[in-house]
């Protein structure tokens, strides 16, 4: 052992990481590597971290180390990559496995014992560099399904050693793609009110114009003063009909590069940036995200690469200038876009002024705080990307905060007194969010301080307060009271609430904790009596359910087992 630690040492101080290691590390599976999802693809609150790696519709397909090194984290959880596997090998990279099904049988065992002894499902270890060694092409896991996942498949990482989630496919991994990306929309924006496209001083879409080459044209606009211009674009690879993101994206005006986008790394601290990154009004009303290419103040992301004016090109009267655009994916597939630009100086008709008299300013380098009746909400300092005029209504205890349709870089706060209800009603009550014309209450995280509740979000919109009497309900799935289960492997339960949500859970058989693994996709939780904590003959289950205001459930039944 102490040899390895000495060997992973020296290794990692000789090998740095000023190049990518080709050949180093291994598919993760047996099968060809087929993508559902690219690293750095665009998602609604992050850039992705990963590849995601398809595995037949299947779960369970063997998953392999891709290189020898220790098991430095493991973590198991309902939402996010679910059972997650994190290997740092002696290079200095560190490797990442996610949405397993389970782990192999030694992890297995080593994560359990943890489990038990804290009697949680969800769990976090670190262990150290001598406790889990793992051999090349040795079996670490099984693919799966679990947390925030859409189907089966393996989310698979590479990090570098400021734990910064890099391109596996700079590694060496092949992939089979031969088309380049495909571009459906192209946008140019006016920086300020004294630029114009085709006329108007706002957002204006372009004719898009195919060609042969499967390149594009757009056709010809009129434009004056600082203007930039914002791209829709994905890309296809050869084995699969997903939608994927690029790798990276070039502009140039009149030959000279205005902005690249390079799509290699990222830090976690910045991937909530991506809202600033897309045009976030646009992507929230259409369902599409463009891509900017120019950088607006408060934007700190770090796959901008040597902008020239921030991305924003100058356009002059009576002039004649070219901008273009290339798209390339990982394997230097490219597609150019041409836009030719005509300068010429035009009068702009004033629309009516949006009346801002019922709105309030919140600003963005400075707290404000919104106060109406029994509610405020605090904004603290840098919560939005700019000062934004939002509209703010209280009535009866419904507020009313604009649509979410305003980039957050962080949570705001929405607080209510709750001194005029009883106590004992106010046990129950919790800040709901309202979506569209359906009024139907969805729960916002919520905790309460003497007669304050409060509720963090990042999202604008409608809030009121809602209340929930109704305890979780718990039914047996493959059971039932006082009889033999002999032959089954696992105890199957669902649960359910259907206003504020599971909070927590815990079960018990003769007075004693059971892991019991909890599916909020299908609402079940499921025992396995491989676990030898069942040992007895006649057995009293016992599950108590609680949801996020405190009402608990509780199950009770006897089973019998040989």
């Amino acid at each position: 052992m102490k040899q390895f630690l000495i060997l992973f040492l020296l290794t990692c101080s000789a090998y740095g990481q000023s190049e990518y290691p080709q050949d180093y590390f291994r598919n993760p599976l047996d099968i060809s590597l087929v993508l559902a999802g690219t690293f750095a693809e665009l998602r609604s609150t992050h850039f992705h971290g990963g590849l995601d790696i398809k595995t037949q519709q299947k779960e369970g397909l063997k998953v392999y180390t891709a290189a020898e090194g220790y098991v430095s984290r493991i973590k198991v959880s309902h939402f996010g990559y679910g059972k997650a596997l994190y290997i740092t090998h002696p290079n200095g990279y560190t490797t990442v496995y996610g949405h397993l099904k389970k782990f192999s049988k030694r992890l297995e065992d080593y994560i359990k014992e943890c489990q038990y002894e804290k009697e949680s499902y969800e769990v976090e270890m670190f262990p150290g560099v001598e406790e889990i060694l793992v051999e090349p092409n040795e079996v670490i896991a099984y693919s799966g399904n679990t947390g925030s996942s859409g189907g089966p498949h393996l989310h698979f990482e590479i990090r570098d050693n400021q734990e910064r989630p890099m391109n596996p496919l700079l590694f060496g991994l092949e992939v089979k793609d031969s088309k380049a990306p495909y571009v459906t929309a192209i946008f140019a924006y006016p920086k300020d009110e004294n630029a114009t496209i085709n006329g108007k001083n706002e957002r204006t879409e372009l004719r898009l114009i195919p060609r042969k080459t499967g390149d594009y044209m757009v056709e010809e606009i009129k434009a004056h003063g600082a203007i930039g211009f914002g791209v829709t674009s994905n890309d296809k690879q050869d084995l699969a009909p997903n939608k994927n993101g690029v790798s990276n994206i070039q502009s140039f005006f009149n030959g000279n590069k205005s902005l690249e986008v390079d799509f290699k790394r990222f830090s976690f601290d910045e991937t909530k940036h991506i809202k600033r990154y897309v045009d976030y009004e646009y992507y929230k009303s259409k369902k599409s995200k463009i891509q900017k290419l120019f950088i607006e103040k408060n934007n700190p992301l770090s796959l901008f690469k040597n902008p020239y004016d921030n991305g924003y090109v100058m356009i002059k009267d009576s002039t004649s200038s070219v901008y273009k655009i290339r798209i390339r994916d990982y394997h230097d597939n490219e597609t150019w876009v041409t836009i030719p630009i005509k300068g010429k100086l035009e009068t702009i008709k004033k629309d009516s002024i949006d009346n801002i008299t019922t709105k309030s300013l919140v600003y963005s380098n400075k707290p404000t705080t919104l106060t109406s009746g029994f509610v405020t909400v605090n904004f603290y300092e840098n919560t939005l990307y700019d000062d934004t005029y939002i509209n703010f209504k209280v009535s009866s205890d419904t507020l009313f905060l604009g649509e979410d349709r305003i980039p957050m870089q962080k949570n705001f706060y929405i607080n209510y007194d709750l001194s005029n209800y009883k106590s004992e009603h106010q046990e129950k009550l919790f800040i709901a969010r309202f979506y569209g014309n359906y009024w139907k209450p969805y729960y916002v995280t919520s905790s309460r301080k003497g007669n304050v509740l409060t509720a963090k979000t990042k999202a604008l919109g409608t809030f009121a307060l809602a209340t929930d009497l109704t305890p979780p309900t718990i039914k047996p799935i493959n059971f039932q009271d006082k009889k033999w289960i002999s032959k089954y492997r696992y105890l199957k339960v669902k649960i359910e609430d259907d206003l504020s949500g599971i909070s927590k859970y815990r079960a018990t058989v003769n007075g004693k904790w059971i892991l019991m693994e909890y599916d909020y996709k299908t609402n079940t939780l499921t025992h396995d009596f491989n676990d030898n904590i069942v040992k007895d003959t006649k057995n009293e289950l016992k599950i108590i359910v609680t949801d996020n205001v405190g009402n608990s459930s509780t199950f009770e039944a006897t089973f019998f087992r040989k």
